[in-house]
């Protein structure tokens, strides 16, 4: 009986709207009403419900819904006078004063709704996201409740996202393709990818709210990623009044785990402040072993056999503090000073065996090395957004500083032995200290602008300016004290600027949405390594896009994206400096590479707001490639440009539900990754393979109690000059609260069976080499976090510039 008449009310409500449209003898509808609603606290009242009525009868015209900021338009009203009523659950009606249209735009005074005085029973709805949800433009994993983020780090929770892996040096790789930014709350993290992973590696997992990947970035994000963004974004608690949460974890690999998290928030009136602090102590091993045979000019082969024990500890202290002043409803500005203080050992012992065959011993060395880190970053970012009207027009100003520090100091020891363990010669000892500081500025603005109720206009501009500043002092122990090594010391400057541009049309019909995007970026950069010629590059890119979503029907959508994008050499591949592992095997940077070029192509099909795949093809030109050479007896890791890389993917990704208790998500990526090079290459070779990686996340729910468990398999690869061989983990949590949900505890175990590893295999430009090498991957993790304080009204999340150039430096955190 309730349903007919709702809809019995629903038909008379369009029939009193209708009639009022239908009359006689009114002037064209070319009258628009706006205005903005807040609660007694002025803050936005977000879907709230809104009524236009006829002020001299009451009479309902229309009805709308506020939107997040609280704001309600109406179109194409007729000459009159109304008024505005706004009503919500718990709060006493508002309504306007009388309010004349005659064909014009007419702003109404904010209306503010008061809570009623009478006592209602509290009724509580909950909702839980799914773990894995697809959205039009990206995919977005949504960790805040997941019970194996509890107690992992941000990198660890990163490799379990739809489409990612993580290579033996914790690159990240999407879609079987490296060369994708991260940004952290829409903010560029400007890190070298051994940086990137040692942030990531400190980054408490109880602060990621969600991670979004987007393959195919619009022209308003930066055109660094050949294989697309991802966005780690943070909690931020939104709630009026005090509150916050309190996080303690401890786990048990080899060795043992702990880690601290506050997060504290404070909101009254029109102001925000929020702040959180972690601190952790992370130990981990790790085992490599290497076989290779290095061949000569001559044809004769020399066989080395290392094996190398390589624990690390690192300690860190991360800290964000914002806050958020809404000057009127249409304007906001804010504050973010983010950093860290971290520090790590790198304790290091390398056996090598060198003889004719892999069974002989001509001659061993023992090589022990202890490398201190210290890593400090200052960030400050200053926002201010405006909404020029309630039509959608705003401006947002975006201005960053960050300031690095790194200190980097390494002594080697290495003992020389004869076949009878004898001793050969005098031991070699060695040491670094490597300070490097690294300075960032950048600044943007974007200007949204709706032109008609179906077109938007997007435009910005940005600029920014990188000086990193890498100064290795080598010593050599010799006559019983150590002297200046004339061969490795020296000091690497870079600097770079970059100004970008960009403009984006959207259009919008019926069942079809059409964007398209350019983007200008004009870059500058000076490579000096002191007492060398500096090399300087100076060039203008342009970087066009397109979007085009079409609904089918109500399960049906298809998508058909395409956008070019540039990968910059990362700092640290630009230094020329050479790092040991033994006198053997160094790594050594490559002052002379240029960026790498990307055309991606993608079609998206979703059925039912749940299926959804893709399809996609890109080519890279001059692709960036971490190669292993030699030089004489010894093997070296550099990086070069070759000629292209052609990659083809099909990706697969569903929720499903299996019974009421227990749900899933599948995700299933398919793709061909083919390398070729020509003869003015500096190796010559053409490789590719077909590839497979799954993830299987599942989810069973009994009362308070969660237990989820997640299967990751990928298939063997070849990348580069890398064969690399399958790999297989499972890993399972449970959780369950308590105190009214106040206390939550976590109790999960990853790599249960131990059978993550990162093993390859190459055969390539006169090097044969296995490495077989393990991470204590096997963690059992307690986490237990207490939330405290009210829970209300939500806020904004701030979106920074400096999006692009910290992605690109090396060790930081």
């Amino acid at each position: 009986m309730k349903t007919l008449i709702h809809q019995l009310y629903i038909i008379l409500l369009v029939c009193i709207t209708g009639t009022a449209f239908a009359q006689p003898g009114h002037r064209p509808d070319n009258g628009t009403i706006s205005g903005t609603l807040l609660n007694e606290k002025g803050a936005p009242m977000d879907f709230a419900t809104v009524t236009l009525l006829r002020a001299k009868d009451s009479s309902v015209v229309k009805g709308t819904l506020t939107t997040e900021a609280g704001i309600y338009t109406f179109d194409k009203v007729t000459p009159g006078d109304y008024l505005v009523k706004a009503t919500t659950v718990g709060y006493e009606k508002a309504v306007s004063a009388p309010i004349a249209v005659n064909g014009e735009k007419v702003a109404v005074p904010a209306l503010k709704m008061q809570l009623k005085s009478r006592s209602l029973q509290t009724v509580t709805i909950t909702g839980t996201k799914p773990l894995i949800e697809r959205k039009i433009d990206r995919t977005v994993m949504n960790v805040e409740n997941s019970v194996l983020a509890a107690g992992n780090t941000a990198l660890e929770i990163l490799a379990r996202a739809p489409g990612v892996s993580l290579d033996k040096d914790d690159n990240i790789s999407l879609k079987g393709k490296e060369g994708v930014t991260v940004m952290i709350n829409d903010k560029l993290t400007y890190l070298s990818a051994a940086q990137l992973a040692t942030l990531l590696r400190s980054t408490d997992g109880n602060t990621i709210k969600s991670i979004e990947i987007i393959t195919n970035p619009s022209a308003k994000y930066d055109a660094a990623g050949n294989s697309g963004i991802i966005n780690i974004k943070l909690k931020k608690n939104t709630q009026s009044g005090t509150n916050g949460s309190l996080t303690q974890a401890i786990a048990k690999s080899d060795y043992w785990r702990q880690s601290t998290n506050l997060n504290l928030n404070h909101k009254e009136g029109n102001l925000n402040v929020f702040g959180t602090f972690s601190r952790g102590d992370i130990k981990r091993g790790h085992e490599l072993a290497i076989n290779r045979i290095i061949t000569n000019s001559a044809g004769d082969k020399t066989y080395f056999n290392q094996l190398s024990d390589m624990p690390s500890v690192t300690h860190y202290n991360n800290y964000r503090l914002g806050a958020d002043l809404d000057l009127t409803p249409k304007h906001t500005i804010g504050f973010v000073v983010n950093g860290y203080t971290n520090s790590g050992r790198d304790d290091n012992n390398t056996s090598t065996i060198i003889g004719q065959t892999f069974g002989g011993i001509d001659s061993s060395l023992r090589t022990t090395s202890v490398v201190n880190q210290s890593y400090k970053n200052i960030a400050l970012n200053l926002n201010d957004r405006y909404k020029i009207d309630t039509l959608g027009q705003e401006i947002s100003v975006d201005l960053d500083y960050s300031k690095f520090r790194n200190n980097n100091n390494a002594n080697y020891h290495t003992d020389y032995f004869l076949p009878d363990g004898s001793q050969q010669h005098l031991p070699q000892i060695l040491r670094n200290q490597t300070p490097s500081n690294i300075t960032i500025y950048t600044g943007k603005v974007d200007y949204t602008k709706p032109l008609t109720k179906t077109i938007k206009l997007e435009a910005g501009a940005k600029f920014s300016s990188v000086k990193t500043d890498n100064d290795l002092q080598a010593q050599i122990f010799s006559n019983g004290g150590y002297i200046n090594d004339t061969s490795r010391t020296n000091r690497f400057i870079y600097e770079e600027k970059i100004n970008a541009g960009y403009l984006n049309l959207n259009k919008q019909f019926k069942k079809t949405s059409i964007q398209i995007g350019l983007r200008a970026e004009q870059t500058r950069s000076n490579g000096n390594l002191i007492g060398s010629t500096p090399v300087k590059r100076s060039y203008l890119n342009f970087f066009p896009s397109v979007f085009i979503n079409q609904t089918i029907n109500d399960k049906n959508e298809l998508n058909f994206s395409y956008s070019r994008r540039i990968d910059r050499p990362s700092y640290d591949n630009l230094n020329p400096f050479i790092y040991y592992l033994d006198p053997y095997t160094y790594s050594q940077g490559n002052a002379f590479l240029n960026p790498q070029y990307t055309q991606n192509f993608e079609l998206n099909y979703t059925y039912n707001h749940s299926l959804n795949v893709s399809l996609g093809y890109s080519l890279t030109t001059d692709v960036i490639t971490e190669l292993i050479l030699t030089q004489g007896n010894r093997s070296f890791e550099t990086h070069a440009n070759l000629n292209t890389q052609k990659s083809y993917n099909i990706n697969v990704n569903t929720p499903f539900t299996i019974a009421k208790w227990w749900t899933a998500n599948i995700n299933v990526n398919a793709f061909y990754l083919g390398f070729t090079t020509d003869s003015t290459s500096i190796v010559n070779f053409n490789d590719g393979q077909f590839a497979a990686q799954g993830k299987l996340t599942q989810t069973f729910t009994f009362g308070t109690y969660k237990f989820e468990v997640l299967g990751d398999y990928r298939s063997p690869l070849t990348y580069g000059i890398y064969k690399i061989k399958a790999r297989y983990s499972i890993d399972a949590g449970v959780s369950h609260s308590f105190a009214a949900k106040k206390l939550n505890v976590k109790l999960a175990c990853d790599d249960i069976f131990f059978l993550r590893r990162n093993d390859l295999s190459s055969h390539v430009a006169g090097n044969n080499f296995d490495i077989k090498q393990r991470n204590d991957t096997r963690v059992v993790r307690l986490t237990l976090t207490y939330n405290f304080g009210n829970k209300a009204i939500k806020s904004r999340q701030r979106r920074t510039g400096a999006d692009d150039e910290s992605n690109r430096v090396k060790g930081a955190n």
